[in-house]
């Protein structure tokens, strides 16, 4: 599927004064929310719609700054604030409960829910958790050196002027463990999607989600720490940035946890093995 027709198929909803574009599959089926990574999309889970749409009734929005959603110039992109629009979003669809997913990016969107969850503030009820292949442990983080220069203030805004697909494409390759897993086609709509409506401009600040981590490092794994709730971590063993040892290691902290490891798979299991990510996520989740 082009990313076109992806569109095609998503609404627009403007939140605190921004459009916000999601893909929701609708129906009666229990909720799955998805939060997507970065520096991607919520096209990212296009492999793996349909077959998730069958068990649940999926929504995955595109972050503020992200995909086809508005890319705003001097504004924060903070973390926080990625989790107030998410749960406008959800609120706004009539979500009451459901099961919570996230990866990469969108695994500390999630562990912010969990943290405001633990403080007694839980506008939606969780039903379960999963992370997937996301740096939470930001100390343990592979990061790529693009990511190291977009999150600098002295060099991000020369970066992402100078970034051309050629490099994005090799980045993006490079944490597959089978690049032919993801085609130039698909490669081309995600840089599109990148840089489209002053996307460019606003990379380094979308970036900045690194240094949040770390700043809030306590708030966040702290929170998994002392949650309750289901948890499932669901991991690709050949990341080359969120490293399989961070999978060991919330398995340990997270007294509720079930861990399942996806051998022979990078960063984005849902593009290079939709079928084995889409069993073990539905297979974990279902069993709660």
């Amino acid at each position: 599927m082009r990313a076109s027709n992806w569109q095609i198929n998503g609404q627009q909803v403007e939140l605190n004064g921004h459009q916000i574009f999601y893909r929701d599959s609708g129906g009666e089926k229990p909720a799955l929310l998805i939060l997507h990574g970065y520096p991607t999309s919520s096209y990212d889970y296009w492999k793996v719609w349909d077959s998730l749409s069958q068990t649940f009734r999926v929504i995955v929005h595109d972050h503020l700054g992200f995909g086809f959603s508005d890319k705003p110039q001097g504004y924060s992109y903070s973390l926080i604030d990625q989790t107030d629009i998410a749960i406008q979003l959800w609120q706004h669809l009539g979500i009451t409960h459901a099961h919570l997913l996230g990866h990469d990016y969108g695994t500390s969107i999630a562990t912010e829910l969990i943290a405001r969850r633990n403080m007694g503030y839980e506008p939606i009820r969780l039903d379960s958790l999963t992370l997937c292949n996301g740096s939470m442990h930001i100390e343990m983080a592979k990061l790529r050196f693009i990511q190291v220069l977009l999150k600098s203030n002295l060099t991000g805004p020369l970066v992402a002027r100078l970034s051309s697909f050629r490099l994005f494409q090799r980045n993006i390759r490079n944490i597959f463990h089978d690049p032919s897993q993801i085609t130039a086609a698909e490669l081309q709509d995600q840089w599109a999607m990148l840089i489209g409506n002053g996307g460019r401009a606003v990379l380094p600040r979308i970036t900045q989600y690194i240094e949040e981590r770390k700043r809030f490092w306590h708030r966040w794994i702290g929170g998994l720490q002392q949650s309750d709730l289901r948890t499932n971590i669901v991991w690709a063993t050949e990341d080359p940035v969120a490293v399989v040892g961070m999978a060991h290691v919330l398995h340990e902290e997270i007294a509720n946890s079930n861990l399942q490891l996806l051998p022979e798979a990078g960063h984005f299991p849902m593009l290079e093995i939709p079928e084995r990510w889409k069993d073990a996520v539905t297979g974990l989740i279902l069993n709660d």
